[in-house]
């Protein structure tokens, strides 16, 4: 039997794909004065593991850039994912 760590580092690429372009809409949307993606939305996505898209794209296309609450949680959540990582000995690749 197929152990589900073995499907964690796909898990990982298609979450932050997921997230990413949720993060992208959410950019469009904002700027053509749309209706946007709740941030709420974007933490889960965070948490579930798309962090590290999110954090590149947030760089990338400048996105989310003046609102330092949203930077604080999002690096939270990224240290959370680290210190997983270390805890649980994983590694994506």
């Amino acid at each position: 039997m197929t152990s589900l760590l073995n499907y964690f580092p796909a898990y990982i690429i298609v979450i932050n794909v997921i997230s990413v372009l949720t993060f992208s809409i959410d950019k469009s949307q904002a700027k053509n004065n749309k209706r946007r993606v709740p941030e709420k939305v974007l933490h889960i996505l965070e948490l579930m593991g798309g962090v590290f898209g999110i954090i590149v794209s947030m760089y990338l296309i400048h996105h989310k850039s003046s609102k330092w609450q949203y930077y604080i949680i999002t690096y939270i959540i990224l240290l959370a994912w680290i210190l997983a990582f270390q805890y649980f000995e994983l590694s994506i690749f």
